[in-house]
């Protein structure tokens, strides 16, 4: 179990970093950006989109090693466990669908409850930047 504590405090703090680096990256680039002011936003809806579904594969990646691997769990519902399953299953968890099609079971159900909770808030950063960029951008011409 110390072992899943300490994936989730590394996942925590990489999907953060991540997410933090793409909005540094955009606060300071789109400002110079070269297009019309409207189209800087979708410039960063991309970016955004881009940067969860990263977060979400890393985390699809860490559950992934944690049931072939590490055998810290299964997820049920799973006919055959493979990346593209615990990318899906990490979605799910990740935006709080939570379809429930897939269950983990064992250790890793800590990955999941820690999972929804970093995407809340992750996705929460997202939009509050989009409403500081709309502020910033979308009245202009």
């Amino acid at each position: 179990m110390l072992i899943v504590i300490a994936a989730c405090l590394a996942l925590v703090l990489l999907t953060t970093l991540i997410h933090y680096e793409v909005l540094t990256f955009l606060n300071s680039r789109l400002a110079v950006l070269h297009i019309p002011s409207r189209m800087k936003l979708l410039v960063a809806m991309v970016a955004m989109f881009f940067a969860h579904a990263i977060e979400i594969a890393v985390y699809g990646g860490a559950v992934y090693w944690m049931v072939e691997e590490m055998k810290l769990g299964v997820l049920e519902g799973a006919n055959q466990v493979s990346f593209l399953t615990c990318f899906y299953f990490s979605a799910e968890t990740y935006t709080s669908l939570g379809f429930g099609d897939l269950t983990p079971t064992g250790p890793i159900r800590l990955v999941a409850g820690v999972e929804a909770l970093n995407g809340l808030l992750l996705i929460a950063w997202s939009a509050s930047y989009t409403y500081l960029a709309m502020e910033r951008y979308w009245g202009r011409a």
